[in-house]
């Protein structure tokens, strides 16, 4: 059976092709700068790379896109989409109406839209990217991947806000977390380097991309995490604010006569690294502006990495023992200068990088550890894999065994676990810098 995913993010939609009897991925890949300019997409196929830019200014182009590139006579994998057996869909909030990934239905879909406002920058991307496969593959079954799942094990006093006891009886306002599917997979491999059972580890999660998290896992399940009720909580991302006081949205409501509408816009996409910078959201942009000597860009990282330090800080007090630090996402394997500012000054914490073993890991393919050797906490750099997640919840929703994940065995928790499609690309990556083989970690 052949599954495709579909991993809709707010500027990006990744997708991979998995043959279920072989354990294999066929091809994957990832579009980048979705609703902004210079969109391109970059295809993975028998460890080669194929770029092609293509405007994307929604997520229909770029599923579009997608769909293309799997079924291409040259660089596909499939020969059409009747191939597909299965399809799972990230979907970032069900409110609370789904505690887990389920088969969609119309009534299903119809849910998601009531709530989409929950997730302003994702949900309706989810919902498009579901529509436009569903169009193109109708009789097959399409599975949500829920994106709040992991975070179900917060105790009450974790994902309870301080507020009227009715919007939350009435309105079922909480804390509900994202990055589920990412935190599952990273938890469960840090087990895995580090020897132990999942149930045995307290770490610290940073998911950084445009979009950014933490998770405190606690004896293996979530414990607490920076997002709430909406992504918009917690750390500073590429337009998202993140913390901030309350009174603030409406002081400037009525300086300037915004309306909700136009606030909730604001503080969800002009705001963030774009808001600091007032040009620019990618990361990569803003590092290379602060190498040419931009101020703001240079402000942004600072208040970036400084929130990001607070939240370690803060979660390490909630856990007390700490196994490691995991950092993931976009910026989070790919960005030494994130990674050494979020733990700068936490050596009395026992925690301690090594900036030798820091610099040199800037990769998708291989898992990391650039802790130095005296530091109580490991520090791990671990390439997510949010697709296998949804490539084995939505094989098990087919086939009737899906569960929460405390009672679910994933085929990554192995020691002996193997991502075929990654092994072939870390191999070319250490033939061309050696110096690899220092920081790679094994189970």
């Amino acid at each position: 059976m052949v599954i495709l995913t579909l991993n809709c993010g707010s500027s990006s939609a990744k997708y991979q092709v998995y043959d279920w009897e072989k354990k294999e991925v066929l091809c994957s890949g990832v579009v980048e700068r979705v609703t902004q300019s210079g969109s391109v997409i970059t295809h993975k196929v028998n460890g080669e790379k194929y770029t092609v830019e293509s405007p994307c200014p929604t997520h229909k182009e770029a599923i579009e896109l997608i769909l293309k590139e799997i079924t291409d006579p040259k660089v596909g994998v499939i020969k059409d989409m009747s191939d597909v057996g299965a399809v799972g869909h990230r979907v970032l909030h069900g409110g609370d109406k789904f505690t887990k990934s389920v088969i969609i239905t119309p009534e299903v879909l119809e849910t998601f839209r009531s709530v989409q406002d929950l997730g302003p920058l994702h949900n309706p991307a989810n919902i498009m990217g579901i529509e436009a496969a569903q169009k193109v593959m109708p009789n097959v079954p399409h599975c949500a991947i829920m994106d709040t799942a992991w975070h179900q094990t917060m105790p009450d006093f974790a994902y309870m806000y301080a507020i009227p006891r009715e919007w939350y009886t009435k309105y079922a306002a909480r804390r509900y977390g994202f990055h589920g599917t990412s935190f599952l997979y990273t938890s469960k491999r840090a087990a895995a380097l580090l020897h132990k059972k999942p149930t045995e580890c307290n770490l610290i999660i940073c998911h950084l991309g445009n979009g950014a998290s933490v998770c405190a896992v606690k004896n293996g399940v979530c414990y607490d995490t920076s997002m709430g009720i909406t992504p918009l909580e917690g750390m500073v991302m590429g337009t998202r604010c993140g913390d901030l006081d309350p009174a603030l949205p409406f002081y400037i409501m009525r300086k300037t006569g915004m309306t909700a509408d136009e606030m909730d816009k604001a503080l969800n996409k002009q705001s963030g690294m774009l808001g600091i910078t007032t040009k620019y959201t990618d990361s990569r942009d803003i590092e290379n502006g602060m190498k040419n000597g931009d101020e703001l860009c240079k402000l942004a990282v600072e208040m970036q990495t400084f929130r990001l330090r607070k939240y370690i800080g803060a979660y390490k007090a909630i856990l007390g023992h700490v196994d490691a630090i995991v950092f993931t996402a976009g910026i989070g394997e790919h960005s030494p200068l994130v990674r050494g500012k979020a733990v700068e000054g936490l050596e009395d914490l026992g925690i301690k990088m090594d900036e030798k073993k820091n610099a040199l890991s800037n990769t998708s393919d291989i898992e990391t550890c650039i802790s130095a050797d005296d530091s109580k906490t490991k520090i791990f750099v671990i390439p997510t894999d949010e697709e296998l997640v949804m490539t084995e919840d939505a094989y098990a929703l087919m086939s009737g065994t899906y569960d929460v994940h405390t009672k679910f065995t994933y085929s990554f928790e192995s020691a002996d676990y193997v991502n075929k499609a990654r092994d072939k690309a870390y191999k070319a990556d250490l033939a061309k810098h050696p110096e690899l083989a220092t920081i790679m970690v094994h189970p």
